[in-house]
């Protein structure tokens, strides 16, 4: 006989990470950090940020929103920076964008550790 217990009344073995809450925004803010070395977690970021958003708490919403601002508004500053870099101030501001962006990270995984929300998650700024 089995020791597993696979029951109606088992519990549920899931992986708690991909589900919505502050363990999932806190692998989204991860991935984004991750994404300024290894491009293409950047990207499976933003997509669980859009799966799970609007299936959680309030507060938690507020980390999504943020969350998903950030790629977008980060990838707009890349992209103008990367333009600017024919006339060579797009060196600096590559610079500034990845700072603003690592700033940014930082402040969502040090709210979403205090169980916090996003003050104002629709800012451009930090």
């Amino acid at each position: 006989m089995s020791d597993t217990n696979t029951g109606p009344s088992a519990p549920r073995q899931t992986d708690r990470w991909l589900e919505p809450g502050p363990t999932n925004v806190q692998v989204i803010y991860i991935l984004y950090l991750a994404g300024l070395v290894i491009g293409i977690s950047g990207l499976v970021a933003i997509v669980l940020a859009y799966i799970n958003r609007g299936k959680s708490e309030a507060w938690i919403e507020t980390h999504y929103t943020w969350a998903i601002r950030t790629f977008w508004i980060g990838l707009l500053y890349a992209l103008v920076s990367v333009i600017l870099m024919f006339v060579m101030i797009g060196f600096l501001l590559i610079f500034a964008t990845a700072v603003w962006f690592i700033i940014r990270c930082v402040i969502g995984l040090q709210m979403v550790g205090r169980n916090e929300p996003i003050r104002n998650p629709e800012s451009w700024m930090i």
